[in-house]
């Protein structure tokens, strides 16, 4: 970060996607019909369940495999799992929590200035793209972070990355190129 800009930057966990296998075959139809807050969508061959808390929808498939959305933290996203593979012994398999994986997570980050997105992707050519006849916002890799970064006009940025701790980097690594391209304050 900058030493003059003792401001610290807000980033807000907005979604967390983790998987995990029940190393059990699931029969779709029995918790269709005996579980509770589920969607069954046999078309696409899968169930939809959500727990309230923590507030988490989960894509179950009868092979074992679950993907679980809506998380704000990895903590929350295992704890969501948990309850799951829980819900599901109840409902009489015989499950077993393995290869718990967060695979995703969305952050949603406000920068303290607006930035010049022409200016942005012109200093970081390679590796930043800016169509606005496509999308508002200038796309931002980071290749070895596994990060990608949405910046926007207004210094609103969301990123995407494989964990919290990757998310956290690349906006610390991003906030000197956007603080270079800042547009002035107008009066």
């Amino acid at each position: 970060m900058d030493s003059s800009n003792d401001e610290a930057l807000d980033i807000i966990v907005t979604n967390v996607v983790a998987t995990f296998r029940t190393r059990c075959h699931l029969n779709l139809r029995t918790i269709a019909l005996e579980g509770i807050n589920v969607i069954y969508k046999p078309e696409v061959g899968k169930v939809l369940m959500k727990l309230r808390k923590p507030k988490i929808t989960a894509s179950i498939w009868s092979s074992g495999k679950i993907i679980c959305t809506g998380a704000t933290s990895e903590d929350e996203a295992k704890l969501g799992a948990r309850r799951l593979a829980r819900c599901l012994q109840k409902l009489g398999f015989k499950v077993r929590f393995s290869a718990f994986r967060v695979v995703n997570v969305l952050a949603v980050c406000s920068m303290p200035f607006a930035v010049h997105l022409i200016d942005f992707t012109k200093n970081n050519r390679p590796i930043a793209s800016y169509e606005p006849e496509l999308h508002p916002a200038a796309t931002y890799r980071i290749k070895n972070l596994k990060a990608t970064i949405q910046v926007f006009s207004t210094g609103s940025i969301t990123v995407t990355g494989p964990n919290v701790q990757n998310v956290a980097t690349a906006v610390e690594q991003v906030y000197p190129l956007l603080f270079e391209c800042q547009k002035p304050l107008c009066k």
